[in-house]
């Protein structure tokens, strides 16, 4: 694991053992592109992901994105998705990213509470326990990028 995402293991873990068991419910793949789309215009953005098809060799993940791209499965937990959109929101077209870091954090945070109606409030105890840090004034890096 490299210094930039030390926080990885501690995020897939603290996802597994808080976030999972309150959203058992999957989204279609078909279903996935309209839901990017509304969440992307919810939070004020322009121009969303495309979703595309997770490769079939990509047995490791359960899905991937970037800033342009969410690459899925035929059916996914729906905080996988909320969790994908804060890698695409925390990732610039030219491929930087917050990996697991806190901007990231804060924003799945911002999702979880948002969509999956988990109280910020009662989850950041478990965020402190399992030594993810958090910025909760996180934002979009590309809302800070400087006008060309």
């Amino acid at each position: 694991m490299s210094g930039r995402d030390r926080q990885r293991g501690r995020v897939y873990a603290w996802e597994d053992r808080v976030v999972a068991p309150h959203a058992p419910d999957l989204i279609s793949f078909a279903a996935a592109q309209a839901m990017v789309d509304a969440i992307w215009a919810e939070m004020g953005l322009r121009w969303p992901p495309k979703v595309e098809r997770l490769p079939c060799q990509a047995s490791a993940r359960q899905a991937d994105a970037t800033r342009l791209r969410l690459r899925l499965p035929e059916a996914l937990p729906s905080w996988v998705l909320l969790h994908e959109l804060a890698h695409c929101m925390t990732s610039t077209a030219e491929g930087g990213t917050d990996g697991h870091g806190p901007r990231f954090m804060g924003l799945y945070l911002q999702l979880l509470e948002r969509y999956l109606r988990l109280p910020a409030a009662s989850l950041l105890p478990s965020l402190q326990v399992a030594r993810i840090a958090v910025d909760l004034a996180a934002r979009p890096v590309f809302l800070d990028a400087p006008a060309p």
